[in-house]
């Protein structure tokens, strides 16, 4: 329970605990960010750990000199790929022993053969896509495994929607991090960082659930 605590608090004050850490432990932070981020892009049982908000408030603290931008994002972009890559081999790995499940009736080799086309055809989009959506970001990468999405074209995609993901946000976050009105309302941002895109995937698989239950009555 005191995990859970800390953890929500840590996602919700994200920028006190990093300024603090910058303050008692310079440069080591970004060995931390580096693993938050490899964490919850490249263990797929870990898709809470902050993303969004996470690369904002490090871009608004780069823009007042807490932090190198240069390195700040080349860190987190090496962790946001490396990350993605470990959770695609983790789904390849397991993915031909799960599908062996004849009769499952959701692991078997006709969902497999669905899974492989859809991300063949239309993985690419949805590997970057997935960069800003919480938990969808977590759980992308490991379905491309599952599915067997190609490692070249996984690859191109994931390095692609990593450096969108990364200098995106940051690059934001460093040009208005500074602004009275952002400093004023972080608390407000972050919580719009997490819930909007949120809202965004469940009202992406309610439509999607909802199609394919129409195709199938």
């Amino acid at each position: 329970m005191e995990l859970a605590t800390f953890l929500i608090d840590f996602i919700l004050h994200v920028d006190r605990y990093l300024e603090a850490f910058v303050r008692n432990h310079g440069a080591w932070v970004y060995a931390l960010l580096f693993l938050i981020v490899f964490t919850e892009t490249g263990v797929v049982v870990m898709p809470f750990l902050p993303g969004d908000s996470l690369l904002f408030v490090v871009g608004a603290l780069c823009g007042v000199g807490f932090m190198s931008f240069p390195l700040a994002c080349a860190v987190l972009i090496a962790a946001a790929i490396l990350g993605d890559q470990c959770n695609y081999s983790i789904g390849r790995y397991f993915g031909p022993k799960v599908f062996q499940w004849e009769q499952s009736r959701f692991f078997n080799r006709n969902a497999f053969l669905q899974a492989h086309a859809f991300y063949e055809k239309y993985g690419g989009i949805t590997i970057i896509l997935a960069r800003f959506m919480p938990f969808i970001r977590t759980f992308a990468p490991f379905v491309a495994g599952v599915a067997e999405m190609s490692r070249p074209k996984f690859s191109f995609f994931n390095i692609s929607g990593a450096l969108i993901w990364v200098l995106g946000i940051c690059t934001a976050g460093y040009f208005l991090g500074s602004l009275p009105w952002v400093q004023d309302n972080l608390s407000k941002i972050v919580w719009a960082l997490i819930i909007v895109p949120g809202l965004i995937a469940v009202g992406g698989a309610w439509k999607a659930r909802r199609a394919s239950a129409a195709a199938a009555g």
